[in-house]
């Protein structure tokens, strides 16, 4: 399964799960990454941190260890 940190700009996913039960899983429910939202790679810094992200409207960055704890279903590319 493609995590958040593995798609390029431009890509877009269905967030699927979060892992982990810590603090940093809570905070990134609160900034509204939550199951079943569409999220679309906006762009990422030259060195790949941190990621940006357009999210139900609003943009958000994200550090790399932390978009890679969010799963994502990809729309099917299939014709």
């Amino acid at each position: 399964m493609k995590t958040l940190a593995d798609l390029a700009p431009g890509q877009v996913g269905t967030i699927a799960a979060i892992a982990g039960t810590d603090a940093l899983t809570l905070r990134l429910m609160e900034l509204g990454i939550l199951e079943g939202e569409q999220v679309r790679v906006v762009g990422k810094a030259p060195l790949g941190d941190p990621i940006e992200i357009a999210l139900r409207g609003s943009k958000l960055s994200l550090r790399r260890v932390e978009a890679a704890r969010v799963k994502l279903d990809l729309p099917d590319s299939s014709p």
